[in-house]
């Protein structure tokens, strides 16, 4: 029968989703691209890691993740609020762990390692010949990085994205521990009916989960496909 509040409310849960899934991807990405480009500059054994324990968080429940975020972050929402209503007789609520900010920090603590190992990767074939030559030709690091590096590594940080986003879009204790109040998104909604055993319903949202995460991987894939050296030609 599908879920009984397939409309208006429903494409509020899908865009819920999507927007937490997109800003989680693209930061996760952007971490990643610094992440990886600092430890290919200083090659050091405590970059290397810091950089290990940033991306520990796949390794970690989602739930475990969600509790060791929401604890420092409420306690800094109570220290904040305790000092405006001391200070200026104001109380702003809980603007860190009663916003979207929570739940996504916590999808970039989570999902870190998956784009980090996909940058990681690409970034190491990229030879450091090209970073000396682009030095001899006078770019900084930055614009090592903006013009050599991020051109070459263009699929690699589109498919980091991609698994970043669909990861999110289907990624569940976290975001039930951490969601604000009246905020649901389809993993929420489709969780909350297959609960209740109202799987018929469930399957509205379960499925919109798979159709959003496959048509990324199908469009990456025929982009990829089409970018092979003599793929033109068959």
């Amino acid at each position: 029968t599908g879920d009984s509040l397939f409309g208006t409310r429903f494409i509020g849960f899908a865009m819920n989703s999507l927007s937490l899934a997109t800003v989680a991807a693209l930061i996760a990405v952007g971490l990643a691209v610094l992440l990886s480009y600092g430890v290919r500059l200083h090659n050091s054994p405590s970059a290397r890691l810091f950089t290990r324990i940033a991306a520990m968080g796949y390794a970690i429940p989602g739930s475990v993740v969600a509790v060791g975020i929401l604890i420092p972050f409420a306690w800094l929402d109570n220290a904040l609020n305790t000092w405006l209503h001391t200070h200026y007789d104001k109380i702003i609520g809980l603007v860190f762990s009663g916003t979207a900010f929570i739940l996504i920090y916590a999808y970039v603590v989570r999902f870190l390692a998956v784009s980090f190992n996909a940058v990681e990767a690409s970034l190491g074939k990229v030879t450091p010949s090209m970073d000396a030559a682009s030095r001899t030709l006078g770019q900084t690091a930055g614009g090592t990085l903006r013009r050599i590096h991020t051109p070459l590594m263009r699929s690699s940080l589109l498919a980091a994205g991609i698994l970043v986003f669909v990861d999110v879009m289907k990624e569940l204790p976290a975001t039930i521990i951490l969601r604000p109040f009246n905020f649901d998104t389809l993993a929420v909604r489709a969780h909350s009916l297959a609960s209740d055993e109202r799987l018929a319903e469930a399957s509205t949202a379960s499925l919109t989960i798979v159709v959003v995460g496959i048509l990324p991987v199908i469009l990456l894939s025929l982009a990829m496909r089409r970018a092979r050296p003599g793929s033109q030609a068959e």
